[in-house]
């Protein structure tokens, strides 16, 4: 009779720690292709991987020479369409003048404001022509979109990029900081837990205190080895490869 008992309680010590401790893996919390808008020749590249950049900061540059004359063309256009503007509120005023005292005809008058009108649309034009050979010019410059690690770089000074025909992936960032541990929890498991709930995440010697991000709602993997998906949340100062094993620790 003590022997059963003392097998039975072996069995709850180990059903309860393999509840408590879930092997994982390692991912990114995000990670992000990184391509060019525009076409060009790469003249610089300032990212290697495993460099960490902060958001902002230039990671690769164009040839930019010929969107900065689309630019410079643009602001001489937008120049020329002011003056046209200007020149056209002053006649208007000479003309509303005259019309005023009974000089010219109403015809006179209309024509003045059908010119002024035209002038404002020319240089609203003008703008948005200028905005979009700005938008060009600054396309020809990549940054980070956030604190990052470069994991991939497939780009080199004198490669040309052709973006009109299907982009190309030039670098490939994680973000920096962050990880997610993910693992597959028994339905039991999942039913327990809700999103934003702590726990703990040991990789190797390290612990980190984490937070439920993902609970899955259907099953995933092979029938005989299924589970739900969890993907843990947690902050980390140094750099961690994807694909490292982990555990997490389910209260």
């Amino acid at each position: 009779m003590h022997h059963w008992v003392l097998i039975v309680m072996s069995l709850g010590i180990f059903t309860s720690s393999w509840a408590a401790d879930v092997p994982s893996t390692l991912q990114w919390s995000q990670r992000v292709e990184l391509s060019m808008p525009v076409s060009g020749v790469v003249r610089a590249v300032q990212a290697n991987v495993g460099d960490r950049v902060k958001k902002g900061q230039v990671l690769l540059t164009l040839d930019a020479a010929a969107y900065q004359a689309g630019v410079a063309e643009s602001q001489a256009e937008l120049a020329r369409h002011k003056e046209e503007e200007l020149d056209a509120k002053r006649n208007l005023d000479r003309v509303q003048e005259l019309y005023n005292r009974t000089v010219i005809a109403t015809s006179e008058l209309e024509q003045a404001q059908t010119r002024l009108v035209r002038a404002k649309a020319g240089l609203n034009e003008a703008q948005a022509r200028l905005a979009r050979t700005q938008k060009t010019l600054g396309d020809a410059t990549l940054r980070a979109p956030f604190d990052a690690l470069v994991v991939v770089r497939q780009v080199e000074p004198g490669q040309t990029v052709a973006s009109q025909f299907q982009p190309q992936t030039l670098l490939v960032l994680a973000r920096a900081n962050e990880m997610i541990a993910r693992a597959k929890v028994s339905l039991a498991q999942v039913e327990k837990m809700k999103v934003g709930d702590a726990v703990t995440v040991q990789v190797g010697q390290q612990s980190f205190n984490g937070k439920v991000k993902t609970l899955g709602l259907e099953p995933v993997g092979e029938k005989n080895d299924a589970g739900y998906l969890l993907e843990v949340l947690f902050t980390v100062k140094d750099t961690m490869r994807a694909g490292t094993p982990a555990v997490v620790k389910l209260p």
